[in-house]
């Protein structure tokens, strides 16, 4: 069909058409950018509880006396208020003592952050 009277553009329908898709676009890119947003700081959180299990660990390695059963304490890096979980216990062939650690958030009824487990000689 041709123009009439040499006018050509869009329609307003068409222009309508196109500003709703383009708002269905920018409310999905918002929502990835908020959800990515999250992930990140749960990741970051995770890490920095995995370095605090680590840590537990390396200060129940040089303390050297690994009293059985299990102990919690605060265990705080920066702006996270954590809470390290020790379990002590012997190992199976019972020469060795196996050691798990658990990291909650002292704040949220929540599964652990990060958990650590290894297996160390018992002490002479």
């Amino acid at each position: 069909m041709r123009p009439r009277n040499g006018e050509a553009g869009f329609t307003l329908i068409e222009v309508l058409v196109a500003l709703a898709i383009i708002a269905v676009a920018m409310s999905a890119a918002v929502r990835v950018a908020g959800l990515m947003t999250q992930s990140n700081g749960v990741l970051r959180d995770r890490s920095i509880a995995l370095i605090a299990a680590q840590s537990r660990m390396a200060e129940l390695r040089l303390e050297g006396n690994l009293p059985k059963g299990m102990k919690a304490v605060e265990c705080d890096q920066g702006r996270l208020s954590l809470r390290c979980e020790q379990v002590i216990a012997p190992a199976e062939n019972g020469r060795l003592l196996k050691i798990g650690i658990q990291v909650f958030d002292r704040n949220q009824d929540a599964p652990p952050l990060a958990k650590l487990e290894t297996l160390l000689t018992r002490p002479p």
